[in-house]
């Protein structure tokens, strides 16, 4: 599958679609499309990964890296979806610590109580 980034917004958040592979050839092209996104003024925003193939220790430094940007501006990140693969890579590295990770897209967009 090739590499495939979309956002879409729902209320305050932004969803960002991902299919393919996120390793060290797409990571770059996430990390831009992911920062264009925080620029423009996203804040909150939902990684869909319900179509990714594989996700290695770079696409994880974009995603942290993203992360910290939203924080200074009082935003926030969480995940939805994944095959047990891919939400295995957050397990090992525990940044399901950092991260919130959603088994659907739905629950990621539900208000935090």
């Amino acid at each position: 599958m090739d590499f495939t980034v979309h956002q879409r917004r729902y209320g305050d958040h932004t969803i960002v679609a991902v299919g393919g592979d996120i390793d060290v050839e797409t990571s770059p092209r996430l990390r831009d499309f992911l920062l264009g996104l925080v620029e423009d003024g996203a804040r909150h925003l939902v990684i869909d990964l319900g179509r990714v193939t594989f996700l290695d220790s770079t696409g994880l430094g974009v995603m942290i890296g993203v992360f910290h940007r939203l924080g200074a501006a009082n935003g926030s990140m969480s995940f939805a979806g994944g095959s047990s693969a891919v939400r295995g890579v957050f397990h090992v590295t525990q940044l399901t610590k950092v991260f919130a990770l959603h088994d659907t897209l739905d629950q990621a967009l539900l208000p935090a109580h």
